[in-house]
C-alpha cells in the first residue's frame, strides 16, 4: 500500500472517530435510539478495521524498508580472513555445502552433532540484531544490551531498591555509605528461538539479489513477530518475560492500577491514576501500550472538562496521542476486557526493560526437502531474552 493510500486511511479515520463523538454528544443525556446505536456499532467496526489495516502497514512499510536497505559490500573494511568466510557462507547459502573443508571448519561449530548447521559469522549475526532493532517498536524503546558472543547463561540483574545516602554537610563531612541499593537477579538462560522461510531458487539463483542480505531481513522479520509476543506477554520460562505477566522478578501486582476503571471498561479516572503513579524522573519517555480494543474504547473518553483525550494522528509516520505521551498497538497486548485482567499498560521502557541477544545464530539449509516446488527451506536458530529491570517505571492497567 502507498503513502498516499495510508493518509486517506489515517484521514478516513479521523472522519470516522468524528461521527462517533458526534453521536455520543448527541446522545450524552438522553436514550439512543435504536437506528443510532446501529450507525454508531457500524462507525466503531469500521474504525477498528482501520486500526487493524494501519497495525498490518506499519509493520509491512518497516520491513520492505529493512529489505530496500543498501548492502554492505565485502569490501568494505572487513577485517582479515572475514571475506573468505564471508564467500563461504553464501556459498552454502546458495549451494547447501561448502567450497572446501577448510571453509566449513571456519563456519561451523567444534562439535560433531552440529553436523548440517552453520554458525552464521558474526556479522550476518549483528546485522540480523541490527535489522531486528529497527523493525521492532519494543526494541526501539527499550535497553537493548550488546549482543553476548557466547553465553549460556547471564545473571540479569533487576534493581530492587535505589540508593539513598546523599545528604546535606559540609565539604570535610565524610559521606554515608549506602546501603539501600540493591538488585535481584533473574538467570538468563539462552534458548533459541527458532523459524523457518521458503526462498524459490530461482531467486537464490538470481546474481542481481544478494542472498545473504534477503534471508537476513526475512529472518529479522520472523523473529521481530515471534519476540513482541515473548517481550509483551512471555512468561520468563525458556522465554523472554512480559511487561504484562505478573512477577515478582519483573513487574509485580504492586504496580497494578485499577482505581477509576469499571469491571468492562477503562476510563478516563483510570488513565489519570495509572499516569500520575509513576514518579516525575520516569515520565520522560513514557509510552501508552494497548490493544486495537483499548484504543477503541479510549479514543471515546473524554476529560474532567468534557474534552476528548485521544488524539489521533492524521500524518504518516506521527503517532496517535494519549495525555501527551504516543500511543502503541500491538495485536499481542491484551484484548479481553472482564474483572481483574491487564488491559495496557504506561511506562518508561527504556529505563525499565532490557534486552539481550546472543551472537550464536546457526543456519540450515534444506535443499531437497521443497525440490518438488523449486524452493529452498531455511531454518534459523537464534538465542534471546528480556524481561523488566526496574517495575517502577511501568504503571500496568487493570480492570475492577
Amino acid at each position: 500500500m502507498d503513502n498516499k493510500k495510508l493518509l486517506e486511511l489515517k484521514q478516513e479515520r479521523a472522519t470516522v472517530i468524528t461521527s462517533i463523538r458526534a453521536i455520543m454528544d448527541e446522545h450524552e443525556k438522553i436514550e439512543m435510539p435504536a437506528e443510532k446505536r446501529g450507525e454508531m456499532e457500524k462507525a466503531e467496526k469500521r474504525f477498528d478495521e482501520i486500526n487493524k489495516v494501519l497495525l498490518e502497514e506499519e509493520k509491512q512499510k518497516e520491513r520492505e524498508r529493512s529489505l530496500g536497505e543498501a548492502e554492505v559490500k565485502p569490501e568494505d573494511n572487513l577485517p582479515a580472513g572475514e571475506e573468505e568466510i564471508r564467500k563461504a557462507y553464501v556459498n552454502y547459502l546458495v549451494n547447501g555445502t561448502p567450497t572446501a573443508m577448510e571453509q566449513y571448519r571456519a563456519l561451523q561449530q567444534d562439535d560433531p552433532t552440529q553436523a548440517g548447521y552453520l554458525v552464521a559469522p558474526e556479522k550476518f549475526a549483528a546485522q540480523v540484531i541490527q535489522d531486528k532493532n529497527d523493525l521492532s517498536f519494543m526494541r526501539q524503546m527499550s535497553n537493548v544490551l550488546p549482543p553476548l558472543k557466547k553465553a549460556s547463561s547471564l545473571g540479569y540483574p533487576k534493581r530492587t531498591a535505589r540508593m539513598s545516602t546523599f545528604a546535606w554537610g559540609t565539604e570535610i563531612e565524610a559521606p554515608t555509605a549506602d546501603t539501600a541499593l540493591a538488585f535481584g537477579k533473574r538467570e538468563f538462560i539462552a534458548k533459541p528461538a527458532t523459524g523457518g522461510i521458503l526462498v524459490s531458487k530461482t531467486l537464490v539463483r538470481n546474481a542481481a539479489i544478494s542472498i545473504e542480505s534477503y534471508i537476513r531481513k526475512e529472518m529479522a522479520y520472523n523473529q521481530n513477530i515471534h519476540e513482541e509476543q515473548g517481550f509483551l506477554t512471555g512468561n520468563g520460562a525458556g522465554q523472554p518475560l512480559g511487561v504484562f505477566t505478573a512477577s515478582d522478578d519483573g513487574i509485580s501486582t504492586d504496580r497494578d492500577v485499577s482505581t477509576g476503571n469499571t469491571a468492562t471498561e477503562i476510563k478516563f479516572d483510570g488513565l489519570y491514576e495509572a499516569k500520575y503513579s509513576l514518579k516525575q524522573q520516569y515520565q520522560v519517555g513514557l509510552n501508552w501500550l494497548f490493544s486495537r480494543t483499548g484504543v477503541k474504547q479510549i479514543a471515546k473518553l473524554k476529560d474532567s472538562e468534557g474534552q476528548y483525550i485521544w488524539q489521533q494522528s492524521i500524518v504518516l509516520s506521527v503517532p496517535d496521542m494519549l495525555m501527551g505521551y504516543p500511543v502503541k498497538m500491538s495485536e499481542n497486548a491484551p484484548s479481553t476486557f472482564t474483572t481483574g485482567l491487564y488491559v495496557g499498560l504506561l511506562g518508561n521502557f527504556k529505563e525499565g526493560y532490557w534486552i539481550c541477544d546472543s551472537l550464536t545464530m546457526e543456519i540450515q539449509a534444506l535443499m531437497e526437502l521443497y525440490a518438488l516446488s523449486n524452493q529452498v527451506f531455511y531454518i534459523g536458530r537464534a538465542e534471546v531474552d528480556g524481561m523488566p529491570v526496574l517495575e517502577e517505571c511501568f504503571a500496568r492497567i487493570t480492570l475492577k
